[in-house]
């Protein structure tokens, strides 16, 4: 390369820096190239200059990190939102005795079958004893199983789920004079059967399998949930559609108090209850979730004792998102919107279903089986009663990845589980009274005679529960965006002000005098020859600039 164009360009360039420090609005800058500066005065707003473009550059960072670790808030509503737009929690009840007395006397069919373990001549009392093993309480019957008898797999060609289906106290059995805003039904029109962890129990309000379940995925021969009434008119983001009235499935309550939510009584034979399979427990358990929501009744339940009133005061808590935030990552925002996150088994999202579909896929990964209540495809087979440890580790295991993570991120099923809330979400927080209920007595008063009281109380338990909203209105949280884009430039101009006078102006002089001044010059000086007009002229003999 010519030495003397080299020269040039350089003094060309210094030229083009003195014309911006003259004239740019950064403050400092023009004292860089003041000939009547001497070098110390010089160095010293260098210094200062780079001091404030330093300190300019850590704050910026700062609030950058803000924008992109936390850029969503959690916080009040500014309006209090009316029960009627929320349906009313559905409920699923749960009885301790698993079967009556009259199927099953379980106690004795399973000293039976630990004293002919040797022989197994009687097939299908040995599968419905496997069945209800399935339901018994792990810390009582499979300790004993563990000590005295190896237990052999089933043999019936019929699913666990379907053997305990008919093992099945009957819900006329365990539900009566059931009243729903101060109007009596019929339980069964009211109540369908669920299949749970904990058996077949008796649900309220919960969506139909083809609203919250992929139909067309799962096994076919064992349903999940009965009940039949369709949704067309609401979804969990959108919330009841103007179409809707206020029978509209799922069903919802006008106002707070009791005679405005749900009421029932709950019976109990004393001689169905099975002291070796469940323990010395008696009464019902009871579980309040989302309509949308598979329950998962051992996780987190409200015990009803036998012989008690047990009312429940429902305070519902609301999370919604603001459509703004539909362009973060769902990592960003920490939540999925429905249609964001697909589930394998469920068509509605939320954390609860996804939880129960990664524990559902993990014990497969562990056990090459799943619990016989577990959503599962026709190929998939359910785990026999010698798997119970297997798949109570693979819950264990599950559960402990969440705080100790793994050292392979692959291997961590939790994580690739990625089960985030769902951007709109409806939980319902209680409060419980309980009181002494006095039947027998009350009983009397109302004519029946004493002695069919006295032989009913022999074999009976009965509560009554009640279950309603404690006021007329909540408040919701919503999420919403903390620093957007707008909030995030506002705060880096404040802070280039701050530091060094700059403004969006000055972003474009830095612009115009790097690209466009020198592009400029370029092509005059190379097209039309040297321009008389032009204060920066380069002399080609000596390569020199010739200005004003």
């Amino acid at each position: 390369m010519n030495p003397g164009k080299v020269k040039a360009a350089l003094l060309r360039a210094k030229e083009i820096f003195l014309d911006f420090a003259s004239k740019t609005s950064i403050h400092g800058v023009k004292y860089f190239g003041c000939p009547d500066r001497n070098w110390c005065e010089k160095f010293f707003w260098i210094t200062v200059f780079a001091l404030s473009v330093c300190s300019g550059a850590l704050q910026i960072r700062k609030v950058y990190e803000k924008w992109d670790q936390t850029p969503v808030i959690v916080s009040f509503d500014e309006k209090f939102t009316p029960v009627w737009q929320i349906p009313f929690p559905a409920v699923t009840i749960c009885p301790e005795a698993k079967t009556p007395i009259s199927v099953m006397n379980f106690t004795r069919e399973f000293h039976r079958f630990v004293e002919q373990s040797t022989k197994r001549n009687h097939q299908a009392r040995d599968d419905a004893l496997l069945a209800m093993m399935q339901l018994c309480d792990r810390t009582n019957i499979f300790t004993l199983i563990s000590k005295t008898v190896t237990i052999p797999n089933k043999k019936s060609e019929e699913s666990y789920a379907s053997l305990i289906r008919l093992l099945n106290i009957p819900q006329t059995e365990m539900l009566e004079d059931c009243v729903f805003l101060s109007e009596r039904f019929n339980c069964s029109e009211l109540f369908s059967y669920t299949l749970t962890e904990e058996g077949v129990c008796l649900t309220f309000n919960i969506l139909s399998a083809n609203d919250m379940l992929r139909t067309n995925v799962l096994q076919k021969s064992d349903p999940y949930i009965t009940e039949q009434s369709e949704a067309p008119y609401w979804s969990l983001e959108m919330g009841y559609s103007r179409q809707a009235n206020i029978t509209s499935y799922p069903r919802r309550t006008l106002g707070p108090g009791y005679s405005a939510g749900l009421s029932l009584f709950l019976r109990s034979d004393l001689t169905n209850h099975d002291y070796l399979c469940r323990g010395p427990i008696h009464g019902f358990k009871i579980l309040l979730h989302s309509s949308s929501e598979f329950p998962q009744v051992s996780n987190k339940f409200i015990r009803i004792p036998m012989n008690h009133e047990v009312t429940v005061a429902v305070k519902p808590e609301k999370i919604s998102t603001n459509d703004g935030l539909q362009s973060y990552s769902p990592e960003r925002r920490q939540c999925f919107f429905n249609s964001e996150r697909y589930l394998q088994f469920f068509r509605v999202y939320n954390q609860e279903n996804c939880e129960l579909e990664c524990l559902t896929n993990f014990t497969l990964h562990r056990c090459g089986c799943v619990k016989f209540s577990m959503p599962r495809t026709s190929t998939t087979p359910e785990c026999e009663i010698n798997q119970f440890w297997c798949m109570w580790n693979a819950e264990i295991e599950l559960l402990e990845m969440g705080p100790t993570g793994h050292k392979l991120e692959e291997l961590n099923f939790r994580t690739r589980c990625n089960c985030l809330p769902a951007c709109t979400s409806v939980q319902y927080d209680t409060e419980i009274t309980q009181a002494n209920f006095d039947w027998m007595r009350w009983a009397r008063t109302m004519n029946v005679s004493a002695r069919a009281v006295r032989g009913f109380s022999n074999r009976m338990e009965i509560s009554r529960l009640g279950i309603y909203y404690k006021q007329s209105q909540f408040m919701t949280s919503k999420r919403s965006e903390l620093y957007g884009l707008t909030d995030f430039l506002a705060n880096c101009g404040g802070l280039l002000g701050l530091c060094m006078g700059m403004s969006l102006l000055s972003v474009v002089e830095l612009f115009y005098f790097s690209c466009i001044r020198p592009f400029a010059l370029w092509t005059q000086t190379s097209g039309s020859g040297p321009n008389e007009n032009d204060p920066t002229v380069i002399d080609s003999k000596n390569g020199t600039v010739k200005g004003d």
